[in-house]
């Protein structure tokens, strides 16, 4: 069937829209209308698709747009901030799955015959139902539904032979088409088997980089399936989500010095893990401690991590930022780029407290600056300040960049408890001589801190 213009011009259109949506979203000052940019882009390329002659199902497209968009908007006013993760992990499976879903379609229709279209199909379809799959076991982790990681006997073989097995059934897909019906369900069911076995051994510590990978799974699958369907809206807008998600990908896996096929295949399970038995013990001071040593000094580095999520803490703490730079105090907030669930996870919640972009800085920026910093105050952070990965070659982290934290002259350690973080490793700079525990939540420890440093006024 031939594509009026007006209609590839609409998907032109709403393809350059994405493009200029995603540049947008690279910057904190322009990611608000970087976001509205690609939802016109989305908004046109609907529009243009519904313009196509003689579309069937124009009913059940409608009624699906309603019922996604509906429960799109709920989900979106409700979920917090520190949900925002598997929010995210859910919704790039979403997008995964329906890649998958119109190549099954194609597949049963026996529509496709191009040899070379037939293997992007395929591909789309592995892709997107690994990336459907391994987002909801990634959801479901985050959102506390799976409580541990699983690891098989043999996990690496399963996941080999598993893979090996999707291959095989999606040559036969190709090389048989068109493929009877049993060989289309057994393909999905192996694919999709695939994404669960491969992800429900990887634990709390690399999930960002996990949420990375599967966001560039499901780029990838609906730019194959674009193709399939002759959408160029969909060719550009799923190349350029999969080559940023791969990207980005490698560059979570940069920061954590952890290769992707040992993140997936030698994943930290948070589990009792190696390394070197740790010498001392923690020593715990009170709020008032805490805010007297801040309120004296004159320059602390505050870095956040997942527990200041979790207690909703980030406006406690940006009050007590605020107090502290009424007396004169300088104070900078520290970001590891995997602090948290998923990448930029503590930027989006200090900017929705209200913290000035300009008093965010990430490790490269800031790491020099721990050696002048009269007190690092970190809040629910572990293995990114971790001294571990500089110095004990046997530690699962070994090799990591870390935020400096240990090299200022005071740590002050915000900790629900004497556990271990979630990746279950434990934490030398806790034992260190100038590191001290303030045991609690985060919001309430910031509290009592802000009414001493207002005491001490």
């Amino acid at each position: 069937m031939s594509i009026p213009f007006y209609v590839q011009a609409a998907w032109f259109a709403g393809a350059l829209l994405f493009i200029f949506g995603l540049k947008g979203m690279s910057s904190p000052t322009t990611a608000r209308r970087g976001i509205v940019w690609a939802g016109v882009g989305m908004l046109v390329a609907i529009i243009g698709t519904f313009l196509v002659p003689h579309l069937n199902n124009i009913g059940l497209m409608l009624l699906a747009l309603v019922v996604g968009a509906s429960a799109a908007w709920i989900s979106g006013k409700k979920v917090q901030m520190t949900d925002m993760p598997q929010m995210v992990a859910i919704y790039n499976g979403m997008g995964g799955g329906a890649a998958a879903a119109i190549a099954a379609i194609e597949f049963a229709k026996g529509d496709v015959h191009s040899t070379g279209t037939l293997i992007l199909a395929v591909l789309g379809a592995l892709i997107g139902a690994v990336s459907f799959t391994g987002s909801c076991v990634a959801f479901g982790k985050l959102q506390g539904l799976i409580k541990k990681a699983h690891r098989l006997p043999a996990q690496n073989t399963v996941n080999v032979a598993l893979a090996v097995a999707a291959i095989v059934l999606g040559f036969m897909m190709v090389a048989f088409a068109p493929a009877s019906g049993w060989l289309i369900v057994l393909f999905f069911i192996v694919a999709l088997v695939l994404g669960v076995v491969v992800t429900m051994p990887i634990g709390g510590a690399d999930m960002p980089v996990v949420i990375s990978l599967f966001n560039a799974f499901t780029g990838l699958a609906v730019g194959f399936e674009g193709y399939v369907l002759g959408n160029p809206a969909l060719i550009i807008a799923g190349i350029v989500v999969g080559a940023a998600g791969t990207l980005l990908t490698q560059l979570m896996a940069k920061a954590m010095n952890r290769p992707l096929a040992n993140i997936l295949f030698t994943p930290i399970t948070g589990e009792a893990q190696g390394g070197q038995a740790i010498a001392g013990s923690m020593k715990e001071l009170s709020a008032i401690d805490a805010a007297s040593l801040m309120r004296y000094g004159s320059k602390v580095i505050i870095v956040p991590g997942y527990g200041m999520a979790v207690a909703h803490a980030q406006h406690k703490v940006w009050e007590m930022a605020g107090l502290l730079e009424k007396a004169g105090v300088e104070v900078k907030f520290a970001i590891h780029p995997v602090a948290g669930r998923m990448p930029g996870h503590m930027n989006v919640l200090l900017a929705e407290a209200g913290v000035p972009y300009d008093k965010i800085f990430d490790l490269e920026e800031i790491n020099e600056e721990f050696g002048q910093a009269d007190v690092a105050l970190i809040i629910g952070a572990n293995d990114v300040v971790n001294p571990s990965a500089r110095t004990d070659k046997s530690s699962p982290i070994y090799g990591m960049p870390i935020l400096n934290a240990d090299y200022a002259q005071n740590v002050i350690v915000i900790k629900r408890g004497k556990g271990t973080g979630y990746s279950g490793i434990e934490n030398a700079l806790f034992y260190t001589d100038n590191c001290r525990m303030l045991y609690g939540d985060a919001q309430p420890m910031a509290g009592e801190i802000i009414q001493n440093l207002k005491a001490l006024e």
